[in-house]
């Protein structure tokens, strides 16, 4: 591909998304008239001999092996797999965490750049690789707008009674000590659709939405905004997720540095990566692989499955406590999406809500027209699938167009 800021006015205009890891850099082209996905792909383990760069047109796939790449030459290398025939006007980096700071979406420049490494300890392990990231993406780009978009700055509505710990006050004031929330852009687009699908404004809108991937999150929606999340400092507290514990008593950090002689560090590394499914099945953090175990006998499998719908349900009643009403409950996210096992033993703990399950409507990912899996007379329940890229896309635009 030319230079990217060097084309001609007949062409389409698209946003490049990019999100960077400490090895890794996931991208996606989105045209903005038709709000289309016309790339996506991913280089991984960036600085080794394995560099390897993925990219995906339509139902074409393509690989490129590029030994040792920088950074900077992985980008280099995407801008050479983008349709000729398509302007990119501007780059929108998703960005885990911006603390308090960073209460919406920003155009980067180097005061946002140092910002974000004064709340890095927030996040060590997501911002600092965001950071890098974006100052690759300065050096391939330099004639672009780039964008940090938030995981976080969806959550900033959530009110100080939702937000805070009961610790010391100081924890919060001098070291930042509250509930953030991430999954924010995933919640934020759904939220949109779901009101689009009820004939709805979004301001008039409650929903609780269920984000279930490999990492999960719940978010309480009150007149479109989010009005408290599961999700806390990190993204290790709340629901049962792929391998991370979710919710446990604080004091088991103790407790099993005492048992077993682990560092903090070495417990925390259990909580995150050797958890949740992983850790309950024995097996796998997958939900497809725990499933087909399940229905094959296993017990552990079973297990996982039921504990992970069960504290999921417990969230969404719990999350219950900051709407006035309720109008769906939401599933998203690829297990939400696609697993109707767990969607059905999630919402049966939800009978007192009124919730009852069409099992036809379950087992097809919802009706063609809403998207809804609940009967006719109950509590509305809907699956709606999510688009990350797309959000972030668009408040790039935003951003861009003030």
């Amino acid at each position: 591909m030319n230079d990217s800021v060097e084309k001609q006015s007949n062409q389409s205009k698209a946003v490049l998304v990019i999100n960077c890891g400490s090895s890794s850099v996931k991208f996606a082209l989105i045209d903005l008239m038709r709000e289309e996905l016309l790339i996506t792909g991913l280089a991984e383990c960036v600085n080794s001999l394995d560099t390897l760069l993925t990219w995906k047109v339509g139902k074409d796939k393509f690989t490129k092996a590029l030994p040792e790449a920088t950074l900077v030459d992985c980008l280099g290398e995407v801008i050479k797999v983008l349709p000729s025939d398509v302007e990119v006007i501007a780059v929108g980096h998703r960005v885990v965490h911006g603390g308090e700071a960073f209460t919406s979406s920003v155009k980067i420049d180097a005061d946002v750049l140092e910002g974000l490494e004064r709340c890095s300890n927030l996040a060590p392990l997501h911002n600092p690789a965001h950071i890098a990231g974006m100052r690759a993406s300065q050096k391939v780009f330099p004639k672009l707008p780039q964008v940090a978009v938030f995981d976080t700055a969806f959550h900033q509505t959530i009110p100080p009674h939702a937000y805070l710990y009961a610790v010391p006050y100081s924890w919060y004031t001098e070291q930042g000590v509250r509930r953030y929330g991430f999954h924010g852009t995933s919640h934020r687009y759904v939220a949109g659709e779901t009101a689009r699908r009820l004939g709805k404004p979004l301001g008039e809108t409650s929903l609780i939405i269920a984000h279930l991937g490999n990492g999960c999150s719940a978010c309480a929606i009150e007149a479109g905004q989010s009005a408290d999340t599961t999700m806390g400092i990190t993204p290790l507290e709340g629901l049962v997720m792929g391998t991370r514990s979710g919710d446990v008593d604080p004091s088991i950090h103790a407790f099993i540095s005492k048992s077993l002689g682990w560092s903090l560090d070495r417990v925390m590394t259990a909580l995150n990566t050797e958890s949740g499914l992983l850790g309950i099945s024995g097996q796998s953090n997958d939900m497809r692989t725990l499933v087909s175990a399940m229905e094959a006998g296993d017990d552990r499998a079973k297990l996982a499955i039921e504990v992970f719908a069960y504290r999921l349900a417990k969230a969404i009643m719990g999350l219950t406590a900051a709407l006035s009403k309720l109008d769906a409950i939401v599933f998203t996210g690829g297990i939400g999406e696609n697993s109707h096992q767990v969607r059905a033993r999630a919402l049966e703990h939800l009978r007192v809500l009124g919730v009852q399950v069409d099992h036809e409507l379950n087992a097809q990912n919802g009706d063609a027209e809403q998207g809804r899996i609940s009967k006719e007379g109950s509590l509305l329940c809907l699956v709606v699938e999510t688009n990350e890229e797309l959000m972030i896309a668009r408040e790039t635009l935003a951003i861009i167009a003030l």
